[in-house]
């Protein structure tokens, strides 16, 4: 605790001993949580927690935008003027200048450090005196209050007392009125000059409001607090089923190489009883030989040295006695054919066959799989989640995500499927197909028409979507191709490249070069979900500026974020509002010739004009557009908006002046049904994706209809609401497929070429995109909240 700390609880004490809730303000009420000392100017952030200002102040980096706090991480937008300008928490430091200030009883000189105070006396109290007070004045019971809550009284008093505040800017003038539009408190001369035409309502109406505002707010809080319970307890369950996991393999670990230890025992055993066993044998046969020559041996050695001895010792007729009998056994001897080689060899060898082979195989037995696909993630797509022909194979493509909306490409998931009639008993488990890249065919067939049921399952849970209700049918009379098509655009529930499954090297009819197909590829992904530098949620336009650099509109956050071509953050600019140089929801952006930015402003019904640092330059449109969306300039340097709601195209020049504007609502070659981006080829013609009557058309530089392409479906050519659309340096069109999930290219006259090969990163609802000078396409993934750039060969 520091200094200030200890002296301030010190200070407040009973009977000599510390004040037991000394302490506890100390630590939790008045400590920094970054410095840990008392607080110096406290500071609140959005997230409720407060710091000195000067702690603050080191923690920010100079030229930071925003500020994420040191305790929970939340990150918020700083204010104009950095942490000075954050708001003050005036509870905090009225209360520790209030316990600063010591207090003593004063009942009688007791001079015993006071801790509770009488109101009506004003007199403070130890603990003491406070039971001989009450006795002599009985009327003060409920009016003897701690020091904290006579911090909070005080507060109350002081409002009472002085209900009105002086404005800053008329000192003459109480603050008695609140600006809506502003959010500030304002006295009667601000409402008649900076705040003439604002919504005004007296402060104390406006405090009431915000008061029951909060109450509601509060409430709505409190009622998130059995879903943040119930989301601890599925984690809870999860982390246990994992623990659980952990155990059970670690336990078939064991078991499987215990296993093999005791094989590997068992067979060392075999062989070294069976080596044992065959020198036993060889060795008994040698033994044999040996002993019958050693034998044969010591019957010569005997016979020879009892000859030598007749001879020389006997008389003549000792020697005619013996003489046959000897001369017989020695000429055996004589005549002895000695068998030199043994009868048995000593070979014995051990063949370890594929030794290294066996130790590498032990060495790669075995694996730990795991991935991190979770199933609020994964998705599905494919017709066959909706409807399917009798007696007919359905096909229907998974993709298992992680945390982060991701593509698992690991595989090893465990997928679990079931399709069940809703009248009947049929029940089936449809085929699961890996591809092996962390996608998945699922196959069924169903033999009856009928309403099915269809639940997949990843790890035992429901992906996004499931369980879902497909319609089977006949196929005589009710194929695809006979049903209606729906005017509403569904919603994609899973990321698909195109309507007919086929290999990414598939030729198309035609191709850029009339010769070769288009081999696209990822390249690389920009940003993650989040509100941080770098991250998105929902981005919307894309465009590229004469350096290369990636601009995007990151409409759910409110900013406008530059990036490097390689992919690293560079600039972020935008504040939410609706006040000139604000933005409330970004969408279309496009670079003008001098290098500004031009930026279609959704909510605030105008478009924003900023520099290449971020500063704001001016607006167009005010007060002449319903909801722009596209924007782009053309080689005049005039710039293009696509009016969304009014199914409008404006053309401005660069100072704000209109120029012409031409289109309406409905479904002829000149009107629109909510289009949505427009693009600018070599010719000065505008591009622009009607999203609603699902094609692309083309308008000369005045207004005038040249050419349409597309119709609704998700065949080669065709759309399911196409979003935003770009011209490479060949003319050749691309078009950001929305409900289809697809890129699609077509030549200069709209002739369908291929696909953009996104298979292996798949798009979940694209949005704006642009192409680079080097062939590569950049697209605003809004479901997938990223940017991801593709290799684009022509």
């Amino acid at each position: 605790m520091s200094k200030n700390l200890k002296a301030m609880s010190s200070s407040l004490t009973v009977g000599g001993r510390p004040w037991p809730v000394a302490n506890h303000f100390a630590n939790h009420f008045f400590a920094c949580g970054m410095c840990r000392n008392s607080y110096t100017k406290p500071k609140v952030l959005p997230c409720l927690h407060t710091f000195c200002e000067s702690c603050l102040s080191l923690y920010i980096p100079a030229e930071s935008l925003t500020i994420t706090c040191p305790i929970c991480r939340q990150q918020s937008i700083l204010p104009k003027q950095g942490v000075p300008d954050l708001p003050n928490n005036f509870f905090i430091a009225d209360l520790m200048e209030l316990l600063e200030q010591p207090a003593v009883c004063q009942r009688r000189e007791c001079q015993t450090p006071g801790v509770r105070k009488c109101k009506p006396c004003d007199q403070f109290l130890c603990d003491t005196c406070c039971g001989a007070h009450k006795e002599e004045s009985p009327s003060c019971d409920n009016m003897i209050v701690s020091i904290g809550e006579l911090a909070l009284l005080e507060e109350q008093e002081l409002n009472r007392d002085n209900p009105s505040l002086m404005c800053p800017k008329h000192s003459c003038q109480t603050l008695r009125f609140y600006c809506r539009n502003c959010e500030t408190a304002v006295c009667v001369t601000c409402t008649d000059i900076e705040h003439c035409g604002h919504g005004t309502v007296r402060l104390r109406d406006a405090i009431e409001d915000e008061r029951n505002a909060l109450k509601v707010l509060l409430r709505k809080a409190y009622l998130q607090v059995p879903n943040l319970n119930k989301a601890i307890e599925v984690i809870n369950s999860t982390l246990h089923d994992l623990s659980q996991e952990h155990s059970d393999v670690l336990r078939e670990v064991s078991f499987c190489f215990d296993s093999l230890i005791e094989a590997v025992q068992m067979r060392k055993s075999f062989l070294l009883k069976e080596l044992e066993d065959c020198h036993r044998s060889k060795q008994q046969i040698l033994f044999k030989q040996r002993e019958s020559l050693e034998q044969c041996l010591n019957n010569l050695a005997n016979s020879c040295e009892f000859t030598e001895n007749t001879l020389a010792h006997g008389n003549e007729t000792e020697i005619l006695l013996v003489n046959k009998q000897i001369a017989e056994k020695l000429k055996e001897f004589s005549e002895l054919v000695v068998k030199r080689a043994p009868e048995e060899n000593s070979y014995i060898v051990f063949e370890g066959e594929n030794l290294n082979l066996i130790k590498t195989n032990i060495e790669n037995f075995g694996h730990i799989r795991t991935n991190s696909a979770v199933a609020h993630e994964t998705t599905a797509s494919g017709e066959g989640l909706k409807q399917c022909v009798v007696g007919k194979p359905t096909f229907v493509n998974i993709v298992t995500k992680n945390r982060h909306g991701e593509m698992v490409k690991t595989g090893n998931a465990l997928i679990e499927t079931e399709i069940v009639s809703a009248n009947t008993a049929l029940s089936l488990r449809p085929e699961v197909i890996a591809q092996k890249n962390g996608s998945y065919d699922l196959i069924y067939t169903v033999s009856e028409e009928g309403h099915y049921k269809l639940t997949i399952k990843l790890f035992g849970k429901d992906i996004k979507g499931s369980p879902y209700q497909v319609k089977a049918c006949v196929e005589d009379g009710s194929s695809s191709s006979d049903r209606p098509i729906s005017s509403k655009i569904p919603r994609t529930t899973g990321v698909r490249q195109r309507a007919i499954k086929r290999p990414p090297s598939y030729p198309s009819n035609t191709s850029l070069c009339r010769k070769n197909p288009v081999e696209d590829d990822f390249l690389r992904r920009i940003g993650n979900k989040g509100r941080g530098k770098g991250e998105f949620t929902n981005p919307q336009g894309v465009c590229l500026t004469q350096i290369g650099h990636i601009v995007v509109t990151d409409s759910n956050n409110q900013c406008i974020q530059v990036f490097s071509p390689g992919g690293d953050h560079k600039l972020s600019f935008g504040t939410k509002g609706r006040s000139a140089g604000q933005i409330q929801r970004p969408t279309g952006v496009a670079v003008t010739q001098s290098g500004n930015y031009i930026v279609a402003d959704y909510e605030n019904k105008w478009v924003s004009v900023f520099n290449s640092s971020g500063k704001f330059l001016g607006r167009l449109g005010v007060g002449k557009l319903l909801g722009p969306k596209g924007v782009a300039v053309d080689y005049d340097g005039h710039v293009i908006v696509v009016d969304n709601k009014a199914c409008n195209i404006l053309v401005f020049q660069e100072n704000g002046k209109l120029l012409s504007k031409f289109g309406s609502r409905g479904m002829g070659n000149t009107k629109f049904a909510g289009p949505h981006y427009v693009a600018v080829n070599s010719k000065n013609q505008l591009v622009v994706s009607d999203f609603h009557n699902h094609c692309i058309k083309v308008f000369d530089s005045e207004g005038n209809f040249i050419s349409s392409f597309g119709s609704s479906g998700q065949g080669n050519g065709q759309f399911n609401a196409p979003t935003g659309v770009a011209v490479d340096n060949q003319d050749n069109i691309l078009v950001a497929d929305w409900g289809n999930s697809r890129i699609q290219v077509f030549d200069s006259s709209g002739s369908f070429l291929s696909f953009v090969n996104t298979n292996g990163n798949p798009l979940y609802g694209p949005q704006g995109l642009a192409t680079t000078s080097d062939g590569t396409v950049v697209i605003a993934d809004s479901g997938n909240h990223c940017i991801k750039v593709y290799k684009y060969l022509q």
